[in-house]
């Protein structure tokens, strides 16, 4: 598999300009959407990546995609895979055997069981309904602010993640929540303070099912209220690097349009949680290719004018870094309606696993980040489609 040379991916030209916040240092980076029990098709894609030899060296993620990524910062290279496959094995332990038959109806209503199992009984490893429930619970009390209460996941992170390797900085580690008072998105990262699996819990607490986590006296809630894709942690790193990312999102942002009120929920959700990804890439376009060509305008200054400290300042915004996007968007599986995301069914899940895996690989061997590019693009993206559904088996 070929690898980038020592002045970039494919634009030789990039090290020979010197103005704006940029580094040549090339850095893999994984974004991990929010999804639930779709995060096992990251699982499958970050096998992929290792085997290819892209593992991380940055990994940011929201709700379900900060666990995975914890995950994969706290193990060492060795374990990371095994890991993430335990993490999925237990809390899609619950179904052990496929009850019914395999027509469309069948594997349908199974799903259907499937997602009613983990909202009735919770999910092993992960959650468990609140007994007796919140709404019989002292106004104010942690009790009273969530359906399920979340101590297995905290329990099983201690288990699967090692925090001190994951605060070595072995592999940087972003995770978006949201501060309940303000609204606001919060970023913690391994480079600013230590994690632990607080900060995990804290990035997947979706209310009103899971209860809000107290770090450092504020409270904060799933980053996926307000933005399910973490990529403006990436984009708007300083100093800017040359970088390959690649963009795991579990919802699909275009779909057919319904016809029931089941595949209303289902469209609804599908566009709730994509984040409106598309535009947010095209305006990291916008802005990393006016950040280029205002390193380019600079090389027509004058020696003497490009000195001054005016010129310097103003030359700072321009940036001569490129970054390429490879978005890896999982598949619809077949039968799959508005509860997709609490399917935690051994089948659902490992259908999934295998086809994060499945389409990471094509993608690997396309390698369509090589070659020239246009060296006023800052923001490059690379679709990576999957299959228009995946069959169950």
């Amino acid at each position: 598999m070929n690898r980038p040379g020592p002045l970039g991916w494919g634009f030789p030209w990039a090290a020979r300009i010197d103005y704006g916040m940029a580094s040549t240092e090339e850095k893999t980076v994984l974004v991990l959407q929010g999804g639930g029990a779709l995060g096992a098709y990251q699982a499958g894609a970050y096998e992929a990546l290792c085997e290819g030899g892209y593992a991380p060296r940055w990994v940011a993620g929201i709700s379900i995609g900060a666990v995975n990524a914890a995950i994969i910062a706290g193990n060492p290279p060795d374990r990371r895979v095994r890991r993430l496959r335990e993490f999925w094995e237990r809390v899609s332990s619950r179904l052990v055997a496929w009850p019914l038959g395999k027509d469309d109806n069948s594997r349908r209503l199974f799903n259907d069981t499937s997602a009613a199992l983990a909202a009735i009984a919770g999910v092993p490893g992960f959650f468990e309904p609140r007994i007796p429930p919140a709404v019989f619970m002292p106004q104010g009390t942690p009790e009273a602010l969530s359906v399920y209460d979340t101590a297995p996941l905290y329990a099983t992170l201690n288990e699967l993640i090692d925090f001190d390797l994951l605060n070595s900085g072995a592999v940087q580690l972003s995770i978006g929540a949201v501060q309940v008072l303000t609204g606001n998105m919060k970023y913690f990262d391994t480079t600013r303070q230590p994690l632990g699996p607080e900060h995990v819990m804290a990035s997947g607490a979706l209310p009103p099912g899971f209860p809000p986590i107290e770090i450092d006296g504020e409270f904060y809630w799933d980053g996926g209220i307000l933005s399910n894709t973490p990529t403006e942690v990436i984009f708007d790193d300083n100093p800017r690097r040359n970088s390959l990312i690649f963009a795991v999102h579990l919802w699909n942002p275009e779909g057919p349009v319904p016809q029931s009120i089941w595949e209303v929920l289902h469209r609804q959700k599908d566009i709730q949680y994509s984040s409106r990804i598309a535009s947010h890439i095209t305006r990291q376009q916008q802005t990393h290719r006016l950040r280029h060509v205002i390193s380019q305008l600079v090389r027509h200054i004058p020696d003497e004018v490009r000195q001054s400290e005016a010129v310097r300042e103003l030359a700072g915004y321009g940036c001569v870094t490129q970054m390429h996007v490879v978005r890896l968007l999982a598949p619809r599986l077949e039968n799959e309606n508005h509860t997709k995301d609490i399917d935690f069914s051994p089948s659902g899940i490992g259908m999934r696993r295998e086809a994060g895996y499945e389409a990471t690989m094509r993608a690997l061997k396309q390698t369509p980040w090589q070659g020239e590019f246009d060296p006023i693009d800052g923001v490059i993206l690379h679709e990576s489609m999957p299959d228009l559904a995946v069959a169950a088996e």
